[in-house]
């Protein structure tokens, strides 16, 4: 699967994402068209988890901060008392996965943000072009 992280393209990925070694998004594609599936595990300034998805559906929900809009090939992750969207991922034409906005915790407390330009995490930066991870996860960081 090619995965679309800001404006970086991940090819030949297995629809993990790794995060400062910890393994905090999946995706994964039940066929071709979708639906598009994740799991995601978002933390806080102290390493809780306050917020946690199986199968694009919110297992854990603290404090009823989060709400999740899903279609067959779309997920939205917003926190409702920021305001802020944490995961936007879209199923593209061709079976692109994009991954162009977001804002979250990693598990070391750092906060990665992601634009349609970039992804961008403490002193790390990446902007547009490509890498193949030869059906190994996406490492960030």
């Amino acid at each position: 699967m090619d995965i679309e992280i800001g404006s970086h393209v991940y090819r030949n990925s297995d629809g993990r994402i790794d995060i400062e070694g910890v393994p905090q998004i999946a995706i994964t594609l039940r066929k071709p068209g979708g639906p598009l599936l994740v799991n995601f595990v978002g933390y806080d300034e102290v390493g809780r988890v306050p917020v946690k998805m199986v199968d694009s559906s919110l297992q854990i929900n603290e404090r009823r901060a989060y709400e999740v809009t899903r279609t067959a090939a779309s997920l939205l992750l917003k926190n409702l008392e920021t305001g802020k969207t944490v995961l936007q991922i879209e199923l593209r034409e061709g079976g692109r996965v994009s991954f162009r906005q977001g804002e979250f915790l990693t598990v070391k407390a750092h906060r990665l943000e992601l634009s349609p330009t970039e992804w961008r995490l403490e002193k790390h930066r990446i902007s547009g072009g490509e890498s193949d991870v030869k059906g190994g996860s996406v490492t960030i960081g």
